[in-house]
This record gives structure tokens, C-alpha cells and sequence, in this order.
């Protein structure tokens, strides 16, 4: 598995332990990772679902990989994830799963209602992508079955 690890670009590493941690809990709730080698190359991985009303759900995990340089030496990288609610025509509603935990539903559990996990090594992302699809289960995923709606004030 080291050497492995070693071929790896750091946004395939990033896939590899996206799907070991939450992947099997999305394919549980109807959710499919696109196969997008350029989109997932560039760091943009996504999970689809099709509704019974003709509308999507998408899950987008959107990943900045540093490595060592003499400009980001020691920056920790960090990703974010964008929740899409696709309905046809042009309906779309988009939100950041931070804005939509800490502004929308009131639950102050991050830092910021702008978040990005961040994490420098296999166990810092490991948490990181607990964390992520903790809150993706609890509140993304009724969101974008529109099963969930945030309280109104």
C-alpha cells in the first residue's frame, strides 16, 4: 500500500480515501460516484443521485492539494464540499454544506459558515472526511432529498 500511495497524484490519494470513508455510506443512500478522470484530476469529485421527481442531488468535494514547494512548504490542503438540488428547467439550489449546517440550519458545530477542512496527512484527512460526511448524512443528504428544510425565522 506505501508504494502505492507513492504513484498516486495527491487528488487520486484524495479520491482513494474519499470513497474508503464515506463511499459506501453515499452507494447506501442511492448516491454514485461519477467516473470524471479530467474533473477528478483537477479535484472535483462527485456524487450523483437521481429523484423520482425528475431532480438531482450532487455532492461535490472540491479538493486543493499543496505539496511542498518553496511558496506552500508545510500549507495544509484543504477541501469543501457544494450540495446541488438540479430540478429541470434552471431551478437549481446550490449551497456549501458549511453554509448550509452553521447558517441555514443554526448549528454552530464549525468555525465558520465559510469552512474548508484542512488536513496535512492520511489520519488528519481520514477525520476530515468523517467529519464531512457526518454532517453530509445529518443534514445534505434530507436536504437534497427535500426531506429537510431549514427553519424558517
Amino acid at each position: 500500500m506505501f508504494m502505492e500511495r507513492e504513484r498516486q497524484t495527491g487528488q487520486e490519494y484524495f479520491g482513494t480515501l474519499l470513497q474508503t470513508v464515506v463511499g459506501q455510506a453515499f452507494a447506501a443512500a442511492g448516491y454514485q460516484l461519477e467516473r470524471a478522470p479530467l474533473q477528478s484530476a483537477g479535484g472535483r469529485f462527485r456524487y450523483v443521485k437521481s429523484f423520482s421527481d425528475r431532480a438531482r442531488g450532487i455532492i461535490d468535494f472540491q479538493v486543493l492539494v499543496y505539496s511542498d514547494t518553496m511558496w506552500s512548504s508545510g500549507a495544509s490542503s484543504r477541501f469543501r464540499v457544494q450540495l446541488t438540488r438540479a430540478t429541470e428547467p434552471g431551478g437549481d439550489v446550490s449551497r456549501s454544506l458549511s453554509r448550509l449546517v452553521v447558517e441555514d440550519f443554526g448549528v454552530n458545530i464549525l468555525p465558520a459558515a465559510d469552512f474548508w477542512w484542512t488536513y496535512n496527512d492520511t489520519d488528519s484527512l481520514g477525520k476530515a472526511l468523517a467529519e464531512a460526511g457526518h454532517l453530509i448524512v445529518g443534514y445534505g443528504l434530507p436536504w437534497l432529498a427535500g426531506e429537510l428544510s431549514p427553519p424558517l425565522d
